[in-house]
Parts: structure tokens; C-alpha cells; sequence
């Protein structure tokens, strides 16, 4: 890795909170509902620099579940409402290459 490029550094608090809501993510509903407190509580932590950022990782994560036809932005609404919109925000600045709906519009009118 080149000297000149800054590594990102994580906090344990922001590592602990994307570790906890992850598993969460990958939860049975059932499951994920009796978490859900738990899962409020690795989030309190986090600072609003660390907030935008995992609100990110999970429009990333939002955008790959589309795909499979999983709708983790209403798990994540279901968990904590400022948290879906800003997850929706960020879902807004992604590239337009990465949302679903855009590519299989952009595939349709390409063979059309």
C-alpha cells in the first residue's frame, strides 16, 4: 500500500455496531425482533461522522439486497427511523450504475 493514502481507521465503538447490526441483518424475523434492543444499543455510541458511515455501508448493503429481492431497508426503518433515512440519503449519492432499477432500465432500453 502506497505511504500516501490515508487508511481508515475505525473506531471499536463503529466496528461494533456494524458487527452486531450485520449479524442482525442476517437474522430470521423472528429472531431479529427479540435483537432489536440490543441491537438499538451498539448504535447509541456512535458519533455522527460514524453514523453517516455505516449509513452508507448500508445503502451498499441495501443496493446488493435488491438484487436478491430483500428488502433490508424495511428491517432497517423497522429498527431505527433516522437511521433508514439517512440510509435512504445515502442511497441517493451511490453512483447511478448501482441501483437496481436503473441498470435493468438502462439494459431494456439498450436492446430495445
Amino acid at each position: 500500500m502506497s505511504s500516501t493514502m490515508p487508511q481508515l481507521s475505525l473506531s471499536p465503538v463503529y466496528r461494533h455496531a456494524q458487527r452486531v447490526l450485520g449479524a442482525w441483518l442476517e437474522q430470521a424475523p423472528a429472531a431479529a425482533r427479540r435483537r432489536a434492543f440490543g441491537v438499538r444499543g451498539a448504535l447509541v455510541g456512535l458519533d455522527p461522522v460514524e453514523r453517516h458511515r455505516l449509513a452508507r455501508w448500508l445503502a451498499w448493503l441495501c443496493v446488493a439486497a435488491q438484487y436478491r429481492r430483500i428488502d433490508l431497508a424495511g428491517r432497517i426503518r423497522l429498527l431505527d427511523g433516522a437511521l433508514h433515512r439517512a440510509v435512504a440519503a445515502a442511497l441517493g449519492t451511490l453512483p447511478q450504475s448501482a441501483r437496481p432499477g436503473v441498470s435493468a432500465a438502462r439494459s431494456r432500453s439498450r436492446h430495445a
